[in-house]
């Protein structure tokens, strides 16, 4: 398939846009626990400044990030499987929510319910815990 229109920058471009960008984010592969807690903090300040708005020009950037850090977890970390409360009692505490913070997910109520285990995570509200801790929605099913 033929690149329409598209012009494919010569390497030393590249080369001239990468190292000033290296050495303002600080990391951009992962090959040690240096370099992930340097991504994970860089995540966090970009998590910070474009909150949910998917079209800020560092949202690139942030999931960029994201993935190099995925990569890094699939290979150094071991995950047991939970049940999906206490993945969702895990995430919360992680990041010092109340079950009111997550009224953007699910009614306080039913964050509730999930967590005593009276009621299941839904679909629906798995998707919207999923992109509010950014992970895979199949840990709350």
């Amino acid at each position: 398939m033929a690149l329409a229109h598209k012009i494919v920058p010569e390497p030393q471009a590249i080369l001239r846009a990468w190292i000033p960008f290296k050495d303002v984010v600080g990391v951009t592969s992962i090959h040690s626990e240096e370099d992930y807690i340097q991504a994970r903090a860089t995540i966090e300040v970009l998590l910070d400044e474009i909150g949910d708005n998917e079209h800020h020009p560092l949202a690139d950037v942030l999931d960029y990030l994201a993935d190099q850090v995925a990569a890094y977890e699939d290979v150094h970390t071991l995950i047991q499987e939970s049940e999906p409360k206490e993945v969702l009692r895990f995430l919360m505490d992680q990041h010092g929510l109340k079950q009111e913070d997550l009224a953007d997910c699910a009614p306080q109520s039913r964050i509730s319910d999930i967590l005593s285990g009276r009621r299941g995570i839904s679909k629906e509200i798995a998707k919207k815990l999923a992109k509010r801790f950014n992970v895979s929605a199949s840990v709350f099913l």
